[in-house]
Order: C-alpha cells, then structure tokens, then sequence
C-alpha cells in the first residue's frame, strides 16, 4: 500500500518541475512532496510541524521512499514550496480530481473565494492573499483553486477556475461578485448551468428583477406566470422558512434591461427567508438570475451554495487552523494552501471514522494502518 501511495502522487503530480538547481538538490522532489502531504493529513499547519512529523516516521517513509539524505529540514520544505510553480502544482491537483472522483451531473458547483488572513506582509507591502476554490456540493470535495492575482479581484480568478474544471451538466453557483456577464458565458461555454446572486452591482437589471417580483405580489400573484417552492426547518428552537418565486417567461425577461447579454439567461427568482428564535422574526429577500428553471431547482443549488461557507471555508479555520497561518513566503501560502485542500479531500472521503475532520488527522498521526487507510483515497473516492 505504501509504494501505491507514493506511485499514485508521482502518477498525479510527477511533472511539477523541480525548481531548485541540481547542486542544492538533496532530497528527492517526489520525497518531499509524499512526506508533506501525509502531515498536513495527520495535523502538521507549518513547515516545522512537518519536519517533526517526517523525523517521527522516519522507519515508515523509508518503507517506500529514498530518503537519500534523511528527512529535509523545516527550511527546505520552505523553499522548495515557496518557488514551487503553484499553476503545476494545481494543474496535478485538478489531474487527481479527474482521475479518481467522478462528478455528479446535476449538482451544484459552488464557487466562492477566502483570504488567507494572516499571509500578509507588512514589510513588503505584501496583502493577504485571496484563494477562490470550487466546491462539488454532492461529491463534499475540493475541485480546483486559484490564486487571486494581486492588483486584481475574484471576477479575473473565477474564469480561470472555470478553465480548469470538468463541470458539464452541473450547476454553478457563485456570490453577486461573480454576476458577470463574462462569467455566465465561461459557465456555458463549458457545458454547464448557472445561478448568480444578483445585486446593486448589476444595477439596472437588479432594479428590474426587484420591480417585476414587486408588482408580482402587488397583483396577488395575477400579473406573470410563476413557479413557487416552500420550505421549513426547525432545529433547537429556530424556525427558517425558505420561500422562492421563480418566473422564466420569455417575453417577459426579454424586457429587463441588459436581457440581450446574458447567455442563456432563463429564470429570475427572489428568495424569502424568514428566521424565527423565539419572539424575535427577521426577513430577508434575495434575487437570482438562472440558466435553469423550477423554484424547488433554484431553491435547492442557492441552499447548497453555502455548503462551500460551512464545508470548506469553515473547516479549513476550525480543523487545519488556516486563518492563522503566518506562512507568507513567495508561492508557500498559496502551495500550503492546496495541501490543505488535498488533505481535506482525503479526510472527508473516508467514512469508517466517524470523528470530525480535526479527530481524523489526530488519528492519522497516531496509527500508521489510518493514514494509509485516509490515502487510499488517492487510488478511488466514494460518491
């Protein structure tokens, strides 16, 4: 198992050039790759945590790895990191994605973007640096990320991601950042359906949607033809009520303004939350625009949608610690990062330990016949 583990990397992530020049390379690119992997499974958050943990299962990495000059140090795994190309090494992210997961058609995408909050260096004038991933809602993993570009914001990132995927016959969702025309249309162009929060930024076709909803429910629901979808949760004394009124009438969307540039634009829809805890009652409206149609649809990929929020974002803080993370070194926090996500994906995926994420990589520390049962994750994903 353990030289399947090292082949399966090697499969996925072989061509990854080696950045350092050949008198400085002592240690074996595919070494250092497998040995930091394996510890951010099984909890090491820095380069020193993954020195300690290499040195601890010194036997156990020389059962399938060279090891020609021992374990590297916490410094070298900084380096060679730091200037790794992180487009390669996500491209052997996105390889492995390809390989062994098999996307569901009809599930949601999500797509949403995070700040890595204490990558920043004053010194240099350097922000913290901004990661916009994909997460396959049915699937509960990781598809891809890309790095925000400095001097830019998510809209140039998201389109990249795109690129990247292997979406046909999904649902993309994305936050009213991502309503852009341009957006919509990379979404399409890759064979696949989009829902995007609609906001001010998108001025006068968020006024029209807002009026059309508005004289929707002026006229007593008379005025357009609608589809409408309901649901309600309650859960430790709170009660959310999930309303959605979707209308997909050609003729009448062909009256907003700006209609004419949107691929495939099919449904608008507004979504009425209601919270209730206790006395107290909040209401909130939202609004979309679709390339798909049917409330219950609509209702249900905006409701996946912050899947991304609690299953990623909230996981990598809570679980791995990111958040905290003071690696700030040329490509090391956005490398750091996907091994992060690696990690992730491979935790989620195993279902024999029922403990959270962070229990599974105490226990991927602490038994050797665990972790490799969490790699093998590798070879095969469960959908």
């Amino acid at each position: 198992m353990e030289t399947k583990v090292s082949a399966a990397i090697e499969e996925h992530f072989g061509n990854i050039t080696d950045p350092r020049v050949e008198r400085t390379k002592l240690h074996k690119l595919l070494d250092i790759l497998v040995i930091a992997i394996c510890a951010v499974i099984a909890g090491a958050d820095n380069w020193e945590d993954v020195e300690t943990f290499g040195k601890a299962k010194f036997k156990w990495f020389q059962k399938f790895l060279e090891l020609p000059n021992g374990i590297p140090s916490h410094d070298t795994f900084n380096r060679v990191f730091a200037r790794l190309d992180p487009q390669e090494f996500q491209a052997g992210f996105v390889r492995w994605m390809n390989a062994v997961s098999e996307i569901i058609v009809g599930q949601v995408i999500a797509i949403d973007g995070k700040v890595l909050r204490r990558s920043h260096d004053k010194g240099i004038g350097k922000g913290a640096i901004d990661m916009v991933s994909a997460w396959a809602s049915a699937n509960r993993l990781v598809l891809g990320q890309v790095k925000v570009d400095d001097k830019s914001n998510e809209i140039t990132a998201i389109p990249q991601l795109l690129q990247a995927l292997e979406i046909s016959g999904c649902i993309v969702t994305i936050d009213a950042m991502g309503c852009q025309t341009s957006i919509a249309k990379a979404i399409i162009e890759k064979k696949a359906d989009y829902v995007l929060a609609l906001k001010e930024n998108q001025g006068r076709l968020f006024e029209d949607v807002q009026l059309l909803f508005a004289d929707l429910e002026k006229s007593q629901y008379k005025a357009y033809a609608w589809d409408y979808h309901k649901t309600v949760n309650k859960d430790h004394g709170r009660i959310e009520i999930r309303e959605c009124w979707t209308i997909s009438d050609p003729q009448i969307l062909h009256h907003l303004r700006g209609f004419e540039n949107w691929d495939r634009l099919t449904t608008v829809s507004r979504i009425r939350s209601q919270r209730q805890i206790g006395e107290e009652t909040s209401c909130e409206d939202r609004y979309h625009i679709a390339s798909t149609s049917g409330a219950k649809r609509i209702l249900a990929a905006v409701r996946s949608h912050w899947g991304i929020e609690n299953e990623l974002h909230w996981t990598l803080d809570l679980a791995f610690d990111e958040d905290h993370s003071r690696l700030r070194k040329d490509h090391g926090p956005e490398n750091f990062a996907l091994l992060r996500h690696i990690a992730l994906n491979l935790l989620k995926q195993e279902n024999t330990c029922k403990r959270s994420i962070k229990g599974k990589r105490l226990l991927a520390a602490w038994k050797d016949d665990y972790l490799l049962k969490v790699l093998s994750g590798l070879f095969q994903m469960n959908n």
